[in-house]
């Protein structure tokens, strides 16, 4: 009977492990490795080294196993603060409304997701469309609202996906299975090629980029720019692959979409050599003091619009998951403050409305975060009309 009782909890203690090496050894979501040629080219590179990528700037990941266990208990706190307690509005998009659209339109799908409509072309920024930003819904919290503003299937032919880097709020498996079919090129960091191959896209359709390199469509140029972050979809895989931000020149609008990373000197020197912007979507949420050199506090985000010499910027990376123990609504709390303090013009749309770069008058600001049976409005009425 003991050795049937020690064999039931031997059976019990090395099952989830078994599982979990099963999973990840076979599950699709994980990606692929880059090319043993590929490594070699990487090597040759002044931020790799020792089979790693790394910052210009050097950066400290903040979380060593001891803390990460000791803040488990917060990671896994039922807060209500960290999700709507009532349906936020999301505006539908007519697949119509996206058809031969002339001027520089964007459509945010919260978090960092964004169709970029821009010189006759349709280009996805980071879209992760899927329910749960994790390789299982059992990992992660799953997305505040349950319908997207537009399905995939009903999106027009995409010209291009832009992709910041591999993290699972970024670069989603089951999203890019369901775009394959109907785009055209991926354009990505060095070593994401990897993952995209093992998900079945031709080698001909992806482009990697380093940091400072470009790649031009007809009149359209895309710059690769430096991010202070790191990347990894798995447990022994982190800085396998480059991470970075976007510098998108049209025939008449420069844009800047962020990706995820901590504040640094990169983009001053971003702005010098490629502002001022006409628009900027900059990573503001999922932030904490304990990692805060990978990701912005709101009142740094502010700042890296002022760097950027952009005219306008969107605080982005929020809005749609709970990957960190701020509240839902802080990013947007504290980046508006800070941008009346610093004089900034800054967005803060609907998720699905459309976004005009160059239109005349800009729409009023309207805390749609805020639930309007809870909360007085007029407070946010007296400071609104101070910061425009």
């Amino acid at each position: 009977m003991l050795k049937k009782i020690l064999l039931f909890v031997l059976i019990l203690f090395l099952a989830p492990l078994l599982f979990g090496f099963l999973f990840i050894s076979f599950s699709p979501q994980f990606g692929g490795k880059s090319s043993p040629e590929q490594l070699l080219e990487f090597e040759k590179l002044d931020h790799y080294s020792d089979g790693k990528f790394h910052n210009l700037q050097a950066t400290e990941m903040g979380m060593d196993l001891a803390k990460a266990i000791k803040l488990l208990p917060e990671f896994f706190k039922n807060d209500p603060a960290r999700k709507p307690d009532f349906d936020i509005p999301i505006v539908k998009i007519d697949s119509l409304e996206l058809l031969n659209s002339s001027s520089t339109k964007l459509f945010w799908f919260g978090h960092s997701a964004f169709l970029l409509q821009i010189d006759g072309k349709n280009i996805l920024l980071d879209p992760m469309f899927g329910k749960v930003p994790s390789p299982h819904p059992w990992l992660g919290n799953p997305r505040f609202f349950e319908e997207l503003p537009i399905e995939i299937e009903e999106l027009p032919v995409i010209d291009m996906i832009l992709f910041s880097h591999d993290h699972y709020d970024h670069l989603d498996y089951e999203s890019v299975k369901k775009l394959a079919g109907k785009t055209k090129q991926f354009v990505v960091p060095l070593g994401v090629g990897a993952h995209l191959e093992a998900w079945g896209i031709e080698k001909a359709r992806i482009t990697e980029l380093d940091w400072w390199e470009d790649f031009k469509v007809q009149d359209i140029s895309l710059i690769f720019t430096p991010s202070r972050h790191f990347s990894g979809r798995g447990l022994n895989n982190r800085f396998s692959t480059l991470w970075g931000s976007w510098v998108i020149i049209g025939e008449e609008e420069k844009l800047f979409f962020s990706g995820d990373g901590g504040y640094g000197p990169h983009f001053q020197e971003i702005g010098n050599r490629f502002g001022p912007f006409d628009f900027a979507m900059l990573e503001c949420g999922q932030y904490n003091e304990n990692w805060k050199e990978i990701h912005m506090m709101p009142e740094e985000t502010a700042l890296a619009a002022l760097d950027l010499k952009a005219k306008e910027f969107m605080p982005i990376h929020w809005g749609a998951f709970s990957l960190a123990m701020h509240s839902w609504t802080d990013p947007v709390e504290r980046v508006l403050a800070k941008s009346q303090e610093l004089g900034l013009k800054i967005r803060v749309p609907k998720i699905g409305s459309m976004i005009e770069i160059k239109e005349e008058s800009q729409p009023e600001l309207y805390p749609w975060w805020i639930n309007p049976d809870l909360v007085d409005l007029s407070d946010f009425q007296e400071r609104k009309a101070s910061i425009f």
